[in-house]
């Protein structure tokens, strides 16, 4: 009995992240909490120990769009790339690293494309968007740096090819410790120019997917 109901808890836990993703794919969910709990609403969980990790549902999240993002979510993935490509070279001075679902390919369309950016003042980096004629709103985000240690820091939002771009700006020796990842709790991982740039190649390289 007891191993009858493992597998029952592991099949829910399954349903739960691949409902969590397809909420995030199909209806632009950006949260991984909310689209836990949207999914654990469908299906009648009140149990919080029965909800999937993030990892899980960005796993799901994966598999979600080699099934059934074709061709599509490709294209999406490089326009994204390319516009994190351009605001990255418009904001080169600041070091920018690029993060988040479109560094690791699982973003959806209805995501916004995020830079970690770093300078002395964050109003070096908007008046450099002002000089630009970039019209920005500044916003702020709670950022993880260690299990006791949350942090506001300032995010500059404007678009570039007509996607989103939130550039959280950081101290200038914010480069050298990246923040907490909300999915896997390890440091973010972070990709330069260059390693954009090398991102953009594979994807131009990659052959269509066919579903």
């Amino acid at each position: 009995m007891p191993r009858r109901t493992a597998i029952r808890s592991e099949h829910l836990r399954r349903a739960l992240a691949q409902e969590a993703a397809r909420l995030m794919a199909e209806h632009g969910v950006g949260d991984f909490g909310l689209a836990k709990r949207k999914a654990a609403e469908r299906y009648g969980v009140t149990e919080g120990s029965m909800l999937p990790k993030n990892v899980e549902i960005e796993a799901a999240l994966a598999e979600y769009q080699r099934l059934f993002g074709g061709d599509s979510h490709v294209e999406s993935l490089t326009a994204q790339r390319r516009a994190a490509l351009a605001a990255m070279q418009l904001l080169a001075e600041f070091q920018p690293r690029l993060v988040g679902p479109v560094l690791a390919g699982t973003a959806t369309e209805h995501a916004s494309v995020q830079l970690h950016v770093f300078a002395d003042s964050p109003e070096a980096a908007s008046f450099h968007l002002m000089d630009h004629g970039i019209g920005y709103e500044v916003t702020a985000r709670r950022v993880r740096m260690s299990a006791d240690r949350v942090l506001s820091q300032p995010v500059l939002c404007f678009e570039m090819d007509d996607h989103a771009i939130d550039a959280t700006v950081f101290p200038g020796d914010g480069i050298r410790q990246a923040p907490v990842s909300p999915v896997d709790g390890r440091p973010m991982r972070r990709a330069d120019l260059a390693q954009v740039e090398e991102l953009l190649g594979c994807d131009q390289a990659r052959p269509a997917i066919s579903v």
